[in-house]
């Protein structure tokens, strides 16, 4: 079992037990009384079973009395990946869920989006998102900000300042009749996303990235979109947006882009569909799009939550992974009320059994499969799954330690259960107090530094 590659550096910790995660292969993979080292660039130096300590000590050049062994009911898990967060919106998370998509962007969102071009307000909403999804073990988000670059280039601060792996963007949008002040001019846009692209990477933080974010086909106009895919194009960045999330919006989009054949049409034709495009909800798309999304290398965003409390729809996983396309999970706070990727899950797995109500043919997502969506899934959507989403030699080690039986916690331990069982209650049951630990690229991110 062991994979290792040489000692090129320092190891700097060595964990021993359960650790659980997925492949390509399978959705779920169990390695008990399991070593896993870690090295000084927070990498995955070996991986190899306990009876094996002597024989990696001696090679890797660690003293076994250094292990760090878990207790009976943990486990480590790969970090959780939330692929559409809107981090803005946190700050009314838990309310204004009484109105369908279209209204409440125009009622909610924009309104207090507009407020972030006050820095403090920005300070304030960031440093609190980014700690609570944290806490709640997403290692990796793939952030919206809002139209104000100097804000978007603070929530890619305080992501790197609290160690978080983030994607991060400026929202693009020069289309608004709604909130009439909160929108830029089509040059503004292209200006203030070349400078935040420019002053992020400029930062040289290791772990957070720009993200090319036009908010969706009904806020730019196809001047914009063209513009920014050449952007994306010309820095090989990352690309954000939403795309038939709602039945309104789907026949305003192919009111406004009449020459388009489809809503994922209007995307392709702007260039704005890669193999490193990210696209939030894709509830109403049809087999030819998905067929597109496969051929392109774009994937998609399920954010269940937000789906149904928005009255928005309801995707099929199922069918989009027939199709082959890369699908993760998101939060979509504050369309989705709750800011944890555990919340994520069930709703997803919530779904799924929806749709087998409605449809008993339907072939219902298993938790196994939806573990791996919420994980290597994410990381594959993001287009990171090179360095993150599972315990690979040679991949960061992002990664939960989790305890199921934590006092004072919301799970209670009847019998002594099997590692297996252990996972399923801590994502049906588990919140924030079993997670004990969180690592991104080696370092303790949770409990956070005085």
């Amino acid at each position: 079992m062991a994979h290792s590659n040489g000692p090129t550096t320092q190891i700097a910790h060595v964990y021993r037990g359960t650790f659980i995660h997925s492949t390509h292969q399978t959705a779920l993979q169990l390695l008990e009384d399991t070593l896993l080292g870690v090295d000084e660039d927070g990498k995955i130096a070996f991986i190899g079973k306990g009876a094996e300590l002597d024989r990696l000590s001696k090679r890797f050049g660690f003293s076994p009395s250094e292990v760090t062994q878990l207790a009976q009911h943990e486990f480590f898990m790969p970090g959780l990946v939330d692929t559409h967060i809107h981090a803005p919106q946190y700050s009314y998370t838990g309310t204004a869920l009484d109105m369908p998509l279209l209204q409440w962007l125009n009622t909610y969102t924009f309104p207090v989006e507009s407020c972030f071009k006050d820095l403090e307000v920005a300070q304030r909403v960031y440093s609190q998102v980014v700690k609570r999804t944290l806490r709640n073990g997403t290692t990796t988000a793939c952030y919206f900000a809002t139209i104000h670059t100097d804000a978007s280039l603070l929530l890619g601060k305080i992501a790197n300042d609290f160690g978080q792996r983030a994607l991060v963007g400026k929202v693009c949008m020069d289309r608004n009749n709604s909130v009439k002040h909160y929108k830029e001019t089509n040059q503004e846009s292209q200006e203030e996303t070349c400078r935040f692209i420019a002053e992020l990477l400029n930062k040289k933080y290791p772990l957070v990235r720009p993200v090319v974010t036009p908010r969706f086909a009904l806020s730019c106009t196809g001047a914009l979109l063209g513009q920014l895919g050449a952007i994306a194009k010309n820095n090989n960045l990352h690309i954000q947006s939403h795309i038939s999330e709602n039945v309104e919006e789907i026949k305003l989009v192919k009111e406004l882009f009449p020459e388009s054949k489809s809503y994922t049409d209007v995307y392709h034709k702007h260039n704005l569909l890669t193999d490193k495009t990210v696209m939030a909800h894709g509830c109403y798309l049809s087999d030819e799009e998905l067929a597109l999304f496969r051929e392109t290398g774009a994937s998609l965003s399920h954010c269940p939550n937000s789906n149904i409390s928005l009255c928005s729809g309801m995707l099929d996983v199922r069918n989009v992974l027939k199709h082959k396309v890369k699908l993760g999970l998101g939060t979509d706070v504050a369309g989705g009320y709750s800011a944890s990727m555990l919340d994520a899950v069930r709703r997803t797995l919530d779904t799924s059994k929806i749709l087998t109500i409605q449809n008993p043919e339907h072939d219902t997502l298993t938790f196994e499969e939806v573990f791996r969506l919420a994980t290597l899934g994410g990381s594959q959507a993001l287009s990171l799954d090179d360095q993150t989403g599972n315990f690979e030699v040679g991949k960061d080690f992002d990664a939960l330690r989790v305890n199921v039986a934590a006092p004072g916690g919301p799970i209670d331990m009847v019998q002594c259960e099997g590692p297996k069982i252990i996972l399923e209650k801590f994502l049906n049951l588990g919140d924030d107090r079993n997670i004990v630990e969180v690592f991104v690229a080696g370092r303790k991110v949770v409990p956070f530094a005085e």
